[in-house]
């Protein structure tokens, strides 16, 4: 048994889960959200919880029942409370800001860099750090890593974008040596 797929996802006040057949749409304050569900998934509600179980125990069913439950339970967490990642950008005359839609990023390239915001998803800027936030943890994640491949951070010196929080592990430059 799956120990993720078996625990149950706990529905919290002001979330509404509508099942209907194999798609699962879930409505809360800050928005809705859908999901088509493996056909050989079973999904039931019952006094505000929600169960994710499976028709048998053949290799692909046991795969995807964890992976089931977490992205039900995700969804069930956006729409209540929202994800969001922190990005902090080091190194000289490195900068954000946002205009409107998009996220002009100056990273020590010849040219600006413009990124536009899928929908969805709202960034904050204060120079040197950048907040990505939203109700899709899967495009939330995928926004952050896509700012983050414009200019990942480098061993030498730390320069460029990185999580809040990510260790960089630095290296030690070349060495002159003595004839």
């Amino acid at each position: 048994m799956s120990r993720i797929g078996q625990n149950p996802i706990n529905i919290p006040a002001g979330v509404n889960i509508d099942l209907k057949g194999t798609l699962v749409k879930v409505k809360g304050q800050k928005g809705s959200l859908e999901y088509q569900v493996h056909k050989d998934m079973n999904i039931s509600e019952h006094d505000g919880t929600v169960l994710v179980n499976r028709n048998s125990d053949a290799r692909e069913q046991r795969a995807i029942h964890g992976t089931t439950r977490q992205m039900i339970h995700n969804m069930v967490v956006g729409v209540s409370e929202g994800f969001s990642k922190e990005l902090e950008i080091i190194g000289v005359g490195y900068q954000a800001q946002v205009q409107g839609t998009r996220l002009r990023l100056q990273l020590g390239y010849s040219h600006d860099i413009y990124f536009d915001m899928p929908e969805g998803i709202t960034v904050t800027a204060n120079r040197t750090e950048v907040k990505v936030e939203g109700i899709d943890k899967q495009l939330v994640g995928a926004v952050a890593a896509k700012i983050r491949s414009f200019r990942p951070p480098e061993p030498y010196k730390g320069k460029g974008i990185r999580y809040k929080g990510e260790y960089v592990r630095s290296k030690q430059g070349k060495t002159v040596g003595a004839t």
